[in-house]
């Protein structure tokens, strides 16, 4: 019997080290050399994610990173030095009653209190957003959409609540809050 060598499925990296995985490998489980392939890259994905999530949350003392994002009429939207507080929703519930609240206190409201609204969206399926982005057009505040699961991983963040982050003029967090809209007003974090 002559021995062949093995054909492998080379993927590769950034700094161009192939990763092989034998094509005898994956014939054994059943599968295709293409479904290897993706597997693969699947299993590298998932390590980048859990390093992400591992990821320092800011605190108080540190600077907010610089970025930009549209708001929820497609406008530019970029964090600047010089903005007083920077209020984030990631709870589905919370940021439904703090739209609600927020739409009560009227347009220009976040803008008059040196504030701007930032919502998580960056993991809403595309039917959500087909439905949720037309709804928030109603709202007069604006609502800016945060889609980078990268930044929004690095603000800190409490089930059933709305982080109020307090910030000096550098853009620096000076302290940091949490709003419960169901029975708190937004002005008592906002002092």
């Amino acid at each position: 019997m002559n021995a062949r060598p093995c054909p492998t499925l080379r993927i590769t990296t950034a700094k161009r080290r192939p990763i092989a995985f034998p094509s005898s490998a994956a014939r054994r489980l059943g599968v295709s050399a293409v479904a290897a392939k993706w597997w693969s890259i699947a299993v590298l994905f998932s390590a980048a994610l859990a390093f992400a999530a591992n990821a320092a949350e800011l605190k108080a003392g540190d600077s907010v990173p610089a970025f930009s994002a549209k708001d929820q009429f497609g406008k530019d939207f970029k964090f600047e030095a010089g903005l007083r507080f920077l209020v984030l929703g990631f709870d589905m519930d919370a940021t439904k009653q703090a739209n609600l609240k927020l739409a009560d206190l009227g347009s220009g409201w976040l803008e008059k209190h040196q504030a701007a609204y930032l919502l998580d969206v960056h993991t809403m399926p595309g039917i959500a957003r087909f439905f949720a982005f037309p709804k928030m057009r109603k709202y007069p505040q604006r609502i800016i959409l945060g889609d980078d699961g990268g930044l929004l991983a690095l603000f800190p963040r409490q089930p059933e609540r709305i982080t109020v982050l307090v910030l000096t003029p550098q853009g620096k967090i000076q302290e940091i809050r949490y709003w419960n809209p169901a029975t708190e007003a937004l002005a008592t974090k906002l002092d």
